[in-house]
């Protein structure tokens, strides 16, 4: 033991001296680096979010159509307000067998927002909160699905072309020698790729603005998790160690980059149930914190790493959408306290955060 004890202590330290030997910058302030297709799907995404949440007004009525042209970047129906390239689409990045899931949510909110009446168990429309402050699109379920459909692209889409594509073996063994102005060698390239789906500026956690999807989540993580530094280390490490060569310097930053993206994506679904707990009996609050805890869990599955089963995840998704892990079986009005409250255990203990888990 005294011998394995030591050993440990050497490699340690010599993982140390290599990660001290690697010339890491303060900021994303590297040679080359271009994600302009990620930043455009931050931007549809957005675009997205502000319509369908458009329909949290009774009377307004969304277009199933034109959602959907959004997603696919059909630019003739999609009514944009920005300008993106034809290449560039949400649907055709989303986990592919997933990609219909969102379209039949496009279709789903879009039948919700005809409805005329507000929202009651059995009967969608928009329900506000106790005080008149909040008010949600709830199908007939309760789910909100407007949330679904924003978060659930942030887990379906950019975490899953993150933490699985861009760092997975197929875009990490690639060329990196040839330097491609602007863009750098492939392996580089990639990882800005995967980079520009964090959402943060290039001098972040210095500066936090502005920051898109999961870097809002990650800045409100940070005062307990202390993540975003930790997410651009992670980031800057990567980088840093690819155009150096020292691709073991590379897979370590991958594992950490995961580690603490998965750690982001489940604090914030407990974040969302210790809402729901708290606002239990405003079925408003209750329904929109619980469909982003779903989202956020939801999420989990996608990274290749991860800390979970499928089947815990699914089991999870079930206790908080009150016995099913469909998005269309899920019923709001059914849950019960004692049900988010083993959800939270499960991701809890899951990530490690036990001791922190009721404070989130």
């Amino acid at each position: 033991m005294f011998l394995a004890a030591i050993l440990v202590l050497a490699f340690s330290s010599c993982n140390k001296e290599d990660e001290d030997s690697l010339s890491i910058p303060d900021t994303y302030n590297f040679e080359n680096v271009n994600y302009d297709g990620q930043t455009q799907r931050l931007g549809m995404l957005l675009e997205i979010k502000n319509y369908v949440t458009t329909a949290n007004t009774p009377g307004v009525a969304l277009d199933a159509e034109r959602l959907k042209a959004m997603y696919a970047n059909d630019a003739d129906n999609a009514g944009w307000q920005g300008t993106y390239e034809a290449s560039k689409q949400l649907k055709g990045k989303t986990f592919e067998f997933h990609q219909g899931l969102f379209d039949q949510l496009m279709d789903g909110i879009a039948q919700a927002s005809t409805s005329t009446v507000a929202g009651s168990p059995g009967q969608a429309g928009v329900v506000a909160s106790a005080d008149g402050s909040k008010q949600y699109l709830l199908n007939e379920n309760g789910v909100e699905y407007a949330q679904l459909i924003e978060k659930g692209l942030m887990g379906a889409c950019f975490y899953y072309q993150a933490t699985a594509v861009y760092f997975g073996d197929e875009k990490m063994n690639v060329d990196n020698t040839t330097v491609e102005p602007g863009e750098g060698t492939a392996m580089e390239h990639h990882w800005d790729e995967a980079f520009g789906y964090y959402g943060v500026p290039r001098t972040f956690p210095a500066d936090t603005e502005p920051v898109f999807f999961w870097g809002v989540y990650s800045n409100r993580r940070d005062p307990m998790l202390a993540c975003n530094q930790e997410m651009m280390d992670g980031f800057l490490k990567g980088r840093a160690a690819i155009s150096a060569g020292r691709l073991e310097l590379r897979d370590e930053a991958i594992a950490e980059v995961r580690a603490n993206w998965e750690t982001i994506s489940g604090a914030t679904a407990i974040s969302y149930i210790n809402s729901a707990l708290d606002n239990f009996d405003d079925m408003a609050l209750r329904a929109h914190a619980l469909s982003e805890a779903i989202a956020f869990t939801y999420a989990l599955q996608f990274n290749p790493e991860r800390s979970f089963t499928v089947e815990e995840i699914n089991q999870a998704l079930r206790l908080i959408g009150g016995g099913s892990e469909d998005f269309f079986e899920m019923n709001l009005y059914e849950v019960e306290q004692a049900e988010l409250q083993q959800a939270r255990e499960l991701l809890g203990k899951g990530l490690g955060l036990e001791d922190r888990m009721m404070d989130l």
